[in-house]
C-alpha cells in the first residue's frame, strides 16, 4: 500500500481548506454555513466508494452503462430538487437532460472524435452528466426567478392579448443564456485561467500534452451543445405560465 502514507497530508489539508470556507462563511453570517463543509464531506465519502467500484467495471461496457445510468437519475433528482420537486419537474429535467447528454455524445462517437470504448463512455459521459446537471438547475432557477421578479411585466403582456410563452419569451431566453455563461466562461478561458481537470488527469496519467488537449476540446464542445439543449427544453418548458411561480428555496 505505497500510497497510504500520502492520505494524511491530504486529509490534513482539505480539513484545513473546509474549516477555513466555513469560518469565512460564519464570520460573515451567510445563511447555510455547514453546506460546503457537508458537501465536502459527502464528495470525500462519495469518490472513495467510486474509486472502489470504477477499479473493478471500467473496461466492463454493460456495468459502465449501468454506472453511467445511475449518474443521470442522481442528477436529474438533484437538479429537480433545486427547482422544486414534482413528478412534472422530474420528467421535465430527466427529459431534458436526456436528450441534451443522448444527442451529444451520439454525435461525439459516431463522428469518431473520441473513441468508443467503455473508459471514455465512462470519462465523458461522467463529465457531461455533471454539466447538465448544472445547467438544467440554472436554467430552471433563473426562469422562475426572473418570472416572479418581472411578475408585473409578465401580467402586463398577457392583459393586452399575448399568449404565456409569448410574455415570457424574453425572460426564458435570458436565463438560458445566463445558465451557459459559467460553461461558456470556463471554455473561454481554458489554458489561459485554468488547466481542466481532464486535461490535467490526462496528462498526470502519461498522455501527450496534444492528446490531452484533443481530448479536453471535445469535452468542452460536448459540454456546450449538451448545455445548450438542456437549457432550451428546461426553460421553453417552465416559462409559459399563467400564474406566478412560488419563490424557491
Amino acid at each position: 500500500m505505497p500510497d497510504v502514507p500520502n492520505l494524511l497530508p491530504t486529509l490534513v489539508g482539505v480539513i484545513a481548506l473546509a474549516a477555513l470556507g466555513t469560518a469565512v462563511l460564519a464570520w460573515c453570517g451567510v445563511p447555510h454555513r455547514w453546506s460546503p463543509l457537508l458537501a465536502i464531506l459527502r464528495g470525500v465519502l462519495q469518490l472513495a466508494i467510486i474509486s472502489v467500484i470504477l477499479a473493478g467495471i471500467i473496461t466492463n461496457g454493460f456495468w459502465v452503462g449501468v454506472a453511467l445510468l445511475v449518474m443521470f437519475g442522481i442528477a436529474a433528482f438533484t437538479a429537480t430538487r433545486r427547482i422544486g420537486w414534482s413528478w412534472e419537474h422530474a420528467g421535465l429535467i430527466g427529459s431534458a437532460m436526456a436528450l441534451g447528454i443522448s444527442v451529444t455524445l451520439a454525435i461525439v462517437f459516431a463522428t469518431g472524435a473520441i473513441e468508443f470504448s467503455a473508459r471514455y463512455a465512462l470519462a465523458i459521459g461522467g463529465i457531461v452528466i455533471g454539466n447538465a446537471m448544472s445547467i438544467a438547475t440554472l436554467a430552471g432557477r433563473n426562469t422562475t426567478e426572473a418570472i416572479i421578479d418581472h411578475w408585473d411585466d409578465v401580467e402586463g403582456w398577457m392583459a393586452i392579448g399575448a399568449t404565456p410563452r409569448q410574455s415570457t419569451l424574453h425572460l426564458a431566453r435570458h436565463a438560458v443564456y445566463n445558465a451557459l455563461v459559467p460553461s461558456i466562461d470556463q471554455t473561454k478561458t481554458t489554458g489561459l485561467v485554468t488547466l481542466p481537470g481532464a486535461f490535467v488527469g490526462a496528462i498526470f496519467g502519461g498522455v501527450s500534452p496534444l492528446e490531452a488537449g484533443r481530448f479536453q476540446v471535445v469535452v468542452l464542445a460536448s459540454i456546450m451543445a449538451a448545455g445548450a439543449i438542456t437549457a432550451v427544453v428546461v426553460t421553453a418548458w417552465l416559462a409559459p405560465v399563467r400564474m406566478k411561480p412560488v419563490a424557491l428555496a
